[in-house]
Formats: C-alpha cells, structure tokens, sequence
C-alpha cells in the first residue's frame, strides 16, 4: 500500500509561488503598537519660554568685564592671559564683591569646546557673578 500526497500528476519540482504574509503582517502590528505608544513619550517635553533672537548691539560700559575664551581653551581676562581656573575664580570673586556687580561679558570662539566656556560660566556661577552674556558675531542682514 503507497501513500500518496500532493497531485497525482507526478511533477515533483513544481515552484510553490504562495507567499505566506502572515509574519509579515504580525511585525507591522507589534511596530505599529510600538510607535504608537513611543511617540507621545518623545514628544512630551517641559513647557519652557525660549529666548527670541535679538538683533541689536549691546551697549557696553566701562565697568563690564570681557572675558575671551580662545580655541585651544586659554582664558583671557580683557588683554591679558589667566594662568589658570584659579586666578579666574579670584579674579572674578574680587569683581563680584563691587557695587555694582560688573556685567561680564564671555567672547567664546566658534571652534573652542564648550567645555572651555562652561568652565567660565562655573567659576562665574562659584564667585556670585549675577549677570553674564555671551557675545557672538552678528549675522549678516539678508541672511
């Protein structure tokens, strides 16, 4: 007794050209629940009020201080070169004790790290300094 299965025609090397969809189907749903549930997690931010561009020059005066921050990350206190972190930090406590405080004024260059900038607005922060603002290359107009 033989068993037989399939057609009777005897072509064994015919192609099965049905392709079955169905793990396909199964990846897009479990992809579709997961965007679905991700998205409103990513897109929930805190509420903050962003600072608008302004396009106007600042109006120095003679007590500011200017502090310039150069590529390779040496600090410049107006002209003259700072030894290191420590003589800014003295430097700016001694600014930070006058009535009133000096606004000063961080000159970072575009290609320094903002490692370099951030350790100037730390020893700022440290020495009590109230007010600072980063002076940048105004835009050309039409631009």
């Amino acid at each position: 007794m033989a068993l037989s299965i399939g057609s009777d025609s005897g072509d064994d090397d015919e192609v099965l050209a049905v392709i079955n969809t169905t793990p396909l189907v199964d990846v897009m749903l479990v992809l579709l629940i997961i965007f679905l549930i991700t998205v409103p997690v990513v897109l929930h931010t805190v509420p903050v009020a962003l600072p608008k561009f302004r396009d106007q020059p600042a109006q120095a005066t003679p007590q500011d201080i200017d502090i310039s921050v150069d590529r390779s990350g040496a600090i410049y206190w107006g002209n003259s070169r700072l030894a290191d972190n420590k003589a800014l930090l003295a430097r700016l406590e001694a600014a930070s004790s006058r009535v009133p405080q000096p606004l000063i004024q961080i000159r970072g260059d575009q290609d320094a790290r903002y490692e370099y900038v951030g350790k100037v607005v730390d020893a700022c922060e440290r020495a009590g300094i109230a007010h600072i603002a980063f002076i940048t290359q105004p835009q050309p107009h039409g631009h």
